[in-house]
This record gives structure tokens, C-alpha cells and sequence, in this order.
């Protein structure tokens, strides 16, 4: 055969491989910009009838880095239909920290649990007028302080910047040891995350796992031994770092909200429990529609067990909300029928934008319109009677 002849033919038969190849590096690159539907789960509708006119509970919600479009991203993956549905009492909050216009998790939260603006990176802590940090007392310490239950439940380490401001006072987010020996200053009766290393492998030697098991906490790692718990004072520590993504921990989420409602619902004197949907900022962060569908998917589906509790309770307010949004998610296409979501990013960071406040129970107008951040916390304060 003339060479020229077969170098033409090699090159057209290696047409189809060469443009299927490109396609699935295509594919590939953009899959992760597209949930391509999956299991739909039925959505609960739960009755608008209570027991009290102010709540004896309070449970917050926060989904870390959810914004609207993280939110109609997961209602469009479940065919249409949320949990979040039930709240019937919906404003926005604004996010700004004292030092920017856009805010980190730990100014976020420390806005959300004590009612102060503060600079990114703020554990539970402000600046006063000599540019000190001083601490500023949380809704979680105030409920402590009037003998009602209270718990810290998340997707991330416990001693991440969302549930640190909630029990630690600390002027960065990264003194993570220094965060885990605050969870030793408190009387909190649950706490259920990751971060175990920073209770027992420490740099300074120390072994809070041992000082909490003094203190009359059960510390469990083991998810199946925490869902069985019932009473008492639990740390449960599910991973050394971080909790994996969905894929990997499954309904962690939703399990350990279960197992900390029924620990804490003992107290007659009323309960207050923060239990965060940490990776649905990872997600966004990542730019991957996939990851931040699953996520928020797994955060709404513990909103309907809290919602059930609520229910059936008729003295419990159950907000939800967020610390900010991730990711500037844009829905670009999606399909109610199959589930399909197409995201498109603008940032790898944080933006600015308003997020949703979702309210449900006694108390739940009081969370409409347009309001700061530490209006929540003020709120829970008032409505706790703590104020």
C-alpha cells in the first residue's frame, strides 16, 4: 500500500476514537456541573397547628452555603418537591461581617448563635473599642445557663468555624485544639461530628477524650453505637478530621439529629440544638453540582425529621437557615421529571447575596421580611425568654 494511502487511512479510522475520546474528556470535565437525577424520596406534609403560642424548643438549621439556588437545585433533584415546603413563614437574611462585604463560616455563625457582627474568622468573639477580642455569650450558653438541654450537631468536625461559635470563644477559626478544650468549659449535653483528633491527638499532649469520659460524657465513634443512645451526656466523635462526603457517611446527618432530639426532648424545660448541613458549602466551593445536590438533598431530609418532631411536638420552633452562600450557582438547565440539574458558577468563594430564613412552630412569625444575621440570634433570645 502507497504510504501516503495508509498513513490516511490510519487517520481516518482513528477519527471516531479520537473525537469519542475527546467527548468523554468533555464529559467528564462538565459531570461534575450536572446532577444527573437520582432516588426521589416522598416529602411529608406536616400539619400548621401548635401547642403554644411561644416555643419551650428551638432547633436551627443551618445549611452551610445555601442560597436559593442551592435550594431549588435540590427541590428540582427531588422532582419538585422539598421538606422545606412546610415552612410557610420565609424572610432573607443579610450576611456582611464587620471586616467584609462578603463573610467567612465563623463570622456567620458567631452572628447566628450570639447576636454580634464580627470579623471573618471570629469564634465566638468581638472586637471592643481598643481592638481586643473579647467573648460574646452565645444562645447556646444562655439556654445552658436557664437549664435547658442543648446540642451541636454537624457534617463537618464539631470544631468546625459553624458549631465552634456556638461553644467556643476563640479569635481564629484554625485553633482547632484550642476549640475542643472549650467544649470542656460547658455543660452541653450532645455534640455529634467529626474532629476526634482534636480531643486525643493533640500537639500539647493532652487527652480531652479522657477529661470528657470524667465529666460523664459516653464519647462513641461508631455512627450504629451513637443512634443508639437514649439518655445521658454524649460525645459522639464519627471521624479523626472531617465526616466524608454523602457517598461515604449516608445518613449521618439524619441519624445523629435523631439520636441528640431524643436525648435532649428529656428535659422539660425545653432543649436548643444547632445541627448544620456543613458540605453543602464544600460542594458549591467545589463548583460541582453533584456534590452540592447530595448535600443539600441529606440536609433537607433531616429538616423532615426535625419537622416530624416538631409536629407532633407542638412546642417547637425550627428554623433554617444559612451562614452565607458558596459558589455565586447559577441553574442553568434542569428537568423537574428526571431530576436533572445543570449548574454554572461564578466563584470558587463566597458571595454576598441574601439567604433564605425558613420558619416552622410557635414563634415562626417573627422570622419574615428582610433581616441581619444576628437578628435570628436576637430573636431565639427573646422568643427563649433570655432577653
Amino acid at each position: 500500500m502507497n504510504f501516503n494511502l495508509f498513513i490516511l487511512c490510519v487517520f481516518i479510522v482513528s477519527l471516531p476514537l479520537c473525537a469519542q475520546q475527546s467527548s468523554q474528556n468533555l464529559s467528564h470535565k462538565d459531570s461534575i456541573k450536572i446532577y444527573p437525577g437520582g432516588h426521589e424520596y416522598p416529602v411529608t406534609r406536616f400539619p400548621q397547628k401548635f401547642k403554644s403560642r411561644k416555643p419551650r424548643n428551638i432547633i436551627l438549621m443551618i445549611g452551610d452555603g445555601m442560597g436559593v439556588s442551592q435550594v431549588f437545585a435540590g427541590l428540582t433533584a427531588n422532582r419538585g418537591h422539598l421538606f422545606l415546603e412546610n415552612f410557610s413563614h420565609i424572610g432573607f437574611s443579610k450576611t456582611q461581617s464587620t471586616d467584609s462585604y462578603i463573610t467567612d463560616s465563623a463570622a456567620g455563625a458567631t452572628a447566628l448563635s450570639a447576636g454580634v457582627k464580627s470579623y471573618n474568622g471570629a469564634i465566638g468573639v468581638a472586637l471592643d473599642a481598643e481592638g481586643d477580642t473579647i467573648p460574646v455569650e452565645t444562645v447556646l450558653e444562655m439556654a445552658e445557663a436557664k437549664g435547658l438541654s442543648t446540642g451541636l450537631v454537624s457534617t463537618s468536625a464539631i470544631t468546625h468555624a459553624t458549631p465552634a461559635s456556638f461553644i467556643a470563644h476563640q479569635p481564629s477559626r484554625n485553633l482547632y485544639e484550642a476549640i475542643a478544650a472549650d467544649f470542656l468549659d460547658t455543660d452541653i449535653d450532645v455534640f455529634i461530628g467529626g474532629g476526634y483528633n482534636h480531643f486525643a491527638r493533640r500537639k500539647d499532649g493532652r487527652d480531652l477524650i479522657e477529661t470528657l469520659k470524667k465529666n460523664g460524657y459516653l464519647v462513641e465513634q461508631d455512627m450504629d453505637r451513637i443512634a443508639n443512645v437514649r439518655s445521658g451526656k454524649l460525645a459522639g466523635l464519627t471521624a479523626p478530621e472531617h465526616n466524608g462526603m454523602y457517598a461515604e457517611r449516608k445518613d449521618m446527618l439524619v441519624r445523629s439529629t435523631q439520636t441528640a432530639l431524643t436525648i435532649l426532648s428529656q428535659n422539660r424545660k425545653g432543649f436548643f440544638l444547632m445541627a448544620e448541613g456543613s458540605q453543602i458549602d464544600w460542594g458549591s466551593h467545589h463548583n460541582n453540582t453533584i456534590y452540592t445536590v447530595e448535600e443539600m438533598l441529606d440536609f433537607d431530609r433531616a429538616i423532615g425529621e426535625v419537622l416530624a418532631f416538631a409536629a407532633d411536638d407542638g412546642h417547637t420552633l425550627v428554623i433554617v437557615t444559612a451562614d452565607h452562600e458558596t459558589g455565586g450557582l447559577s441553574l442553568v438547565d434542569g428537568d423537574m421529571k428526571s431530576g436533572m440539574v445543570k449548574g454554572s458558577y461564578s466563584t470558587s468563594w463566597h458571595t454576598s447575596v441574601m439567604v433564605p430564613v425558613f420558619a416552622y412552630g410557635p414563634g415562626a412569625e417573627h422570622f419574615t421580611g428582610i433581616m441581619d444575621n444576628t437578628d435570628i440570634a436576637l430573636k431565639i433570645m427573646n422568643l427563649l425568654g433570655f432577653r
